[in-house]
């Protein structure tokens, strides 16, 4: 089937594949929207989660809306989120990998129907500005506003004209202006310390309710060289259609629900935040840029699109961990020349800062130079990075911990990277003391790379050899006994130090000829020392 062309698309195939719960009684977008969709969370196990779309949306002042707000349809779970690429949950990092090596650019049209309704100078505010929209409060009784989540910002390169989607929250102060989070290890902070350093502000556009593959490279981070619209092209199998805004020289998606245009200051920055983050605190208020709307287009009775982006798992955690899986796995593998990598692994509750790499041994060097290189990506992801052998499942914890506990030693296989940039970590200075930290520490922050890979040759899993499991499971199920839910390693199997004599005796046991065995020992005994 052709892609998704927008979020409606990708809502009626939500529908149809019974991931889309429908509410359709008054419900409060400041009160009790986010927790309502929060408690599958914290609640319901990741199969169970579903998209939300909300028709009667209300307000603390009693406002009623006539636009529904649709949330978790981007990543609510893992098969949502492979909704949204069109494959198998287990074909997404391959999914993304595709769309990045073969990235597609977009087709610009004249109009689309994100220009049917346009709100700019006399008009701008007629319809409530900003307040037209059901904004929700992601986190109340912490938040100091309502925030836009699913915010795609577009801003351009200002000498390179490269054109960065990035997903930054955007708190909303007035009307006609709202905050932005924008940290300097973005590429949209690249783009304002540019713009800065020229005098100029920098121009933007929120983009909310974008088509579905947009709406995935906003939170990935894609190389500085290739622009996120070519990518979501990649993603998306076609160009994505364009139009050119009205008030700023940017191009955004035809089919996007809501397009908010306008300029962030690079002369004045202004108190933003506490808001409740991806990292499981509530992010302090600081001092941040701020965007002033110039326009407002959107489509006739658009759709207000949200993610759920406090404490993980989340939307938010999910859509990150997933393209990061992808990019970080490409590459190892391709930029890095490291050809026994065979899986990276982020843990969602950690939200990229946990990473486990899955390695086919060819040389041993290979291992540290896979550790290195994770952290060379970026300065802020991989606080700990752990290196495991190919036997080993990089999401099951049990597994992860067994090779913890017996395949590496801290004094000989760990190593502690120092002047890491912090991302929103509570743990590298007390709240409000971050610039008071030692530059040279870089706010303290480090990260631990594990080698957790067998060094030599050991003994066989202590499982029976897979042939006897998959007999007794087929005898398990044939007694109707509870459904088993096999957790890797189901069997034994050897890993170098076993014997022609062990596999021998092993296998006269199974011929019920142990007392061979027996008598063979009692030939070779030793006396006590």
């Amino acid at each position: 089937m052709a892609y998704y062309r927008d979020l409606r698309e990708q809502l009626k195939a939500l529908d149809e594949a019974g991931l889309l719960t429908k509410i359709n009684e008054p419900i409060n977008k400041d009160t009790e929207l986010m927790p309502l969709v929060r408690w599958q969370f914290r609640g319901l196990p990741e199969e169970e989660r579903r998209a939300f779309l909300f028709n009667r949306v209300t307000d603390v002042k009693g406002k009623e809306y006539s636009i529904p707000v649709a949330v978790g349809c981007l990543a609510a779970s893992r098969e949502i989120y492979a909704l949204g690429f069109q494959c198998r949950p287990e074909e997404i990092v391959e999914r993304w990998t595709q769309a990045e090596t073969n990235p597609i650019p977009p087709a610009i049209v004249e109009g689309g129907p994100v220009h049917e309704e346009v709100h700019l100078g006399a008009s701008l505010t007629e319809k409530g500005g900003l307040g037209e929209f059901p904004i929700p409060i992601s986190t109340p009784g912490f938040d100091c506003a309502p925030f836009t989540t699913a915010s795609h910002w577009f801003t351009k390169d200002p000498e390179t004209g490269k054109v960065n989607i990035g997903n930054y929250r955007g708190q909303v102060k007035s009307p006609t202006r709202t905050g932005i989070f924008l940290s300097e290890s973005n590429h949209g902070g690249y783009h304002w310390k540019r713009c800065k350093a020229r005098g100029i502000p920098l121009q933007a556009a929120l983009v909310i309710g974008a088509p579905p593959a947009v709406a995935y490279t906003a939170p990935a981070r894609v190389s500085l060289s290739v622009s996120e619209l070519d990518v979501a092209g990649g993603i998306a199998g076609r160009p994505v259609e364009v139009v050119r805004c009205k008030t700023i020289d940017m191009l955004v998606p035809a089919y996007a629900e809501i397009v908010i245009e306008g300029e962030i200051s690079t002369e004045f920055i202004e108190p933003e935040a506490p808001f409740g983050e991806s990292t499981g605190f509530i992010g302090e208020r600081m001092l941040n840029p701020y965007f002033e709307v110039k326009c407002i287009t959107h489509r006739k009775n658009p759709i207000f699109a949200a993610i759920v982006s406090q404490f993980p798992p989340s939307e938010s955690s999910l859509m990150r961990q997933l393209s990061a899986e992808g990019n970080y796995l490409r590459f190892l593998k391709n930029d890095c020349n490291i050809p026994g990598v065979l899986e990276v692994a982020f843990h969602s509750i950690a939200v990229r800062q946990i990473c486990v790499i899955r390695m086919k041994k060819i040389n041993q060097a290979h291992i540290w130079q896979a550790l290195h290189s994770m952290v060379g990506f970026h300065p802020a992801t991989g606080k700990i990075v752990i290196a495991v052998d190919e036997d080993i499942n990089p999401r099951n914890l049990d597994s992860l911990f067994w090779a913890l506990a017996f395949r590496m030693q801290p004094h000989r296989d760990m190593l502690v990277i120092r002047n890491r940039t912090p991302s929103m970590d509570p743990s590298a200075a007390p709240p409000g003391k971050e610039m008071e930290v030692s530059m040279h520490e870089m706010a303290g922050c480090s990260a631990l790379l594990i080698d957790a890979t067998c060094k030599w040759d050991y003994p066989p899993v202590s499982l029976p050899k897979k042939e006897f499991m998959e007999r007794a499971k087929e005898i398990w199920e044939r007694l109707g006994l509870p459904r088993l839910r096999p957790q890797d390693p189901w069997h034994g199997y050897s890993l170098g130090w076993w014997s022609a004599e062990d596999e021998e005796e092993a296998g006269l046991a199974l011929q019920g000829e142990h007392y061979q065995t027996g008598e063979k020992a009692k030939k070779n005994r030793v006396p006590v020392k």
